[in-house]
């Protein structure tokens, strides 16, 4: 397991941008694959975006494809989410997970280590 810790999180206008952070605490960090998930109140978490542990495998889910970025800097041992043209139904508590699987996987069940989540809340 690796430590995880978000930020980046806030209020933003529909329409509007934030990115959030991921730094991992530990060397394996770098040999983690990576992913983002949500939880809306009231609704079950789900994946968001996530990548290998090169960052050249990526997915997303289809809600926000080409808004979304997942990137990571592994020399700072952090991962990204870039996120654009937001809409209110995006507003949820984001999570970082890592998997100490190889491939960029979306199932929960196969991360071992999960942030405590960043609150992002998109006004209309």
């Amino acid at each position: 397991q690796v430590q995880l810790e978000e930020s980046g999180g806030g209020l933003v206008q529909a329409g509007g941008s934030l990115r959030l952070s991921c730094a991992g605490s530990e060397r394996t960090f770098s040999t983690y694959g990576m992913a983002w998930f949500r939880q809306a109140p009231g609704k079950k978490r789900e994946f968001v975006a996530g990548l290998n542990w090169s960052g050249l495998l990526k997915n997303y889910a289809n809600s926000v494809k080409g808004r979304f970025a997942i990137s990571r800097d592994r020399a700072k041992n952090t991962v990204y989410l870039q996120m654009s043209s937001l809409k209110p139904e995006d507003t949820a508590v984001y999570y970082c997970a890592g998997t100490p699987l190889t491939t960029a996987t979306s199932r929960e069940a196969d991360f071992d280590s999960w942030g405590q989540g960043t609150q992002v809340t998109v006004s209309s």
